[in-house]
């Protein structure tokens, strides 16, 4: 299963590595991955793939979430299914 990963906040040294290795902690491989920064605002966009991830769902946002909140940082996982279907035109 795929999942997209979203990542807002000011931008600040270590936002790529941390979650990342916060991913790495879940046996979650990243696929793709796009980030910028405008204006002093980081963002980023990730496919990840959660086939190896043995942690429920919800729980593995749940920690994300409480991961990005302790950085400052916005942190959503959502399922591809789900998160293609809010999006589609």
């Amino acid at each position: 299963m795929k999942a997209i990963v979203t990542v807002v906040g000011k931008d600040q040294v270590g936002i790529i590595a941390g979650v990342c290795n916060r991913l790495a902690q879940y046996n979650i491989n990243v696929l793709d991955i796009s980030q910028t920064v405008m204006e002093g605002y980081f963002t980023m966009m990730m496919v990840v793939d959660l086939t190896l991830c043995d942690t429920a769902f919800e729980a593995l946002g749940r920690s994300m979430k409480d991961y990005g909140e302790s950085r400052d940082l916005s942190i959503r996982v959502q399922r591809e299914d789900i998160f293609n279907a809010m999006h589609k035109l």
